[in-house]
């Protein structure tokens, strides 16, 4: 039985009229919508990294950061985030011009509930939210606030047709987000069909492949291992399906495309390897997952569920001695999330006991030791970057560089002694 929750739409409201900003609230808590409202513009911002808003409604003018800002600012963070705009009826001409911008639409104040209303639904139907569970993120187990920016940065461009290039080290869930994305888009009816471009043949891209994907979601996995020729035939595909007439005989159909790659794109465009109309086709939107290693808290959490899976497949329920857990935590994850769960499935299969002990996490690591580093260790580490930083932006003047880290000349000097840096190294030759 599924058991999971659908979840409310989330809006952020923003108006410096507390009077309006509450009436706004009242209104659509009670058509059940999950709001959050903020007084300010730069309120509004840092809300959203947290809130994770479905759909933003603000006022247009406001001190600090008004409307337009507001509005430059979340397109540039999160694509496809629909935000409505309130205005009075003096400033209806910036209205307008706010939505040749990028806003949805606005309202005029005093703003009318029937109205107001619709406007919502069609802006949350447009974006593709429907009041599904959060089960579209499903398999992308995290706590991590730097992972919930990403899987907001998903969601939102869930509801668009742009193009999405994922990248990030292997094994850190690429594809598993592009599925998310499919999932939670209004295409999560229609097939989900993934192309290897690592093992692409000359024939790859051919009027099949996009059939099959015919209303649904294309997945072109590593896409940085792709040959030139086979680069040039999908780039005439999809310049087909850009610029290509109306009933043209080779037209790809409705397709949505998103490419993962583990490799240094901007290398392969500087090497010639990449073509550079073809990558800018591809990379609307630039989703960057980040290595294991960058977020730890989650290890715990991701032993946790993988135990749980291997549970229900063997019907053995076993626990990881607390200092394993400490060493998995605090080890280097050059395989990401991929190797952890190897680890784990090894670690299970191996152990002869319900408490798996940390010799065999050892053993599963090559007798490595923990990799995270003391705090003395992670401040020198800053310290030296820091002030290799300076010395490079004021090409080795040390009385410059001194003077923004704010420190006097005698005690700078001593920092470059202890860090072993040499300003002449940093001037220019």
């Amino acid at each position: 039985m599924n058991t999971t929750l659908k979840r409310k739409a989330r809006i952020l409201v923003v108006d410096d009229d507390p009077g309006l900003l509450r009436l706004l609230t009242i209104r659509l808590r009670a058509e059940n919508y999950e709001v959050e409202p903020m007084e300010n513009g730069a309120q509004a911002l840092a809300a959203a990294s947290r809130f994770r808003p479905d759909l933003v409604i603000s006022d247009l003018r406001m001190d600090q950061l008004d409307g337009i800002g507001l509005l430059k600012e979340l397109q540039i963070r999160w694509p496809g985030l629909k935000v409505i705009l309130l205005t009075a009826h003096g400033t209806i001409p910036d209205a307008v011009q706010a939505t040749q911008m990028g806003a949805f639409g606005f309202l005029t104040k005093p703003v009318e509930k029937q109205e107001l209303l619709a406007q919502v639904h069609k802006a949350l139907k447009i974006s593709g939210f429907v009041d599904t569970a959060e089960d579209w993120r499903a398999g992308l187990i995290t706590r991590s606030a730097l992972m919930e920016e990403k899987l907001g940065q998903a969601h939102m461009v869930a509801g668009t047709d742009a193009r999405v290039l994922i990248t990030g080290e292997s094994g850190t869930g690429k594809e598993l987000l592009a599925r998310a994305i499919h999932k939670a888009s209004p295409r999560r009816a229609r097939p989900f069909v993934l192309a290897n471009c690592s093992a692409a043949a000359e024939d790859l891209f051919n009027d099949e492949l996009f059939r099959s994907a015919e209303g649904g979601t294309l997945l072109l996995d590593e896409i940085g291992a792709l040959p030139m020729n086979a680069q040039l035939r999908l780039l005439q595909r999809l310049q087909e399906k850009s610029d290509g007439p109306a009933g043209a005989e080779h037209t790809p159909p409705n397709v949505r495309i998103i490419s993962t790659t583990n490799r240094d794109l901007q290398a392969l465009l500087a090497s010639g390897q990449l073509r550079e109309d073809l990558y800018y086709r591809l990379n609307v939107v630039h989703i960057d997952m980040p290595p294991l290693k960058s977020r730890r808290e989650d290890i715990p959490l991701l032993v946790a569920h993988f135990l749980a899976e291997l549970a229900k497949e063997t019907g053995q329920r076993k626990i990881y001695a607390p200092e394993a857990v400490e060493l998995l935590a605090t080890s280097d994850w050059p395989g990401n999330v991929r190797e952890l769960a190897n680890v784990v499935r090894q670690n299970c299969a191996l152990a002869q006991t319900p408490i798996i002990p940390v010799e065999l996490v050892q053993q599963s690591l090559g007798g490595g030791q923990a990799k995270l580093p003391s705090f003395d260790e992670a401040r020198d580490e800053f310290t030296r970057s820091y002030l290799s930083q300076i010395l490079q932006i004021t090409g080795g003047n040390v009385s410059q560089a001194a003077r923004l880290a704010k420190r006097n000349r005698t005690d700078f000097y001593k920092l470059l002694g202890r860090h072993q840096l040499v300003p002449d190294d940093f001037k220019e030759r």
